[in-house]
């Protein structure tokens, strides 16, 4: 299942996010997304965890409790709409 992470601290990278998720099984996969120009996190990312009973369990687990000293808001993460090409 991919997961997205929301209102994460600046601060936290993929191997933080890694070890959060860990905590609640399997983690094939942890991105902090940044800005391409800066390099600087956007305060969100991603979880891929093979197991969805895992997965589900760290997102009832997570979601709305503090990661960092923010509020984390942690769901199923949707697909990727269709944007228009930037000009």
């Amino acid at each position: 299942m991919n997961i997205y992470v929301g209102n994460l601290p600046y601060s936290v990278d993929r191997d933080e996010l890694r070890g959060i998720f860990e905590q609640y099984g399997e983690v094939s996969a942890a991105r902090v997304v940044s800005d391409r120009e800066t390099g600087r996190s956007k305060g969100f990312g991603f979880v891929e965890m093979p197991d969805d009973a895992q997965a589900q369990a760290a997102i009832e687990a997570l979601n709305g409790n503090e990661i960092g000293g923010r509020k984390a808001v942690v769901n199923e993460a949707r697909p990727r709409e269709e944007r228009p090409p930037r000009r």
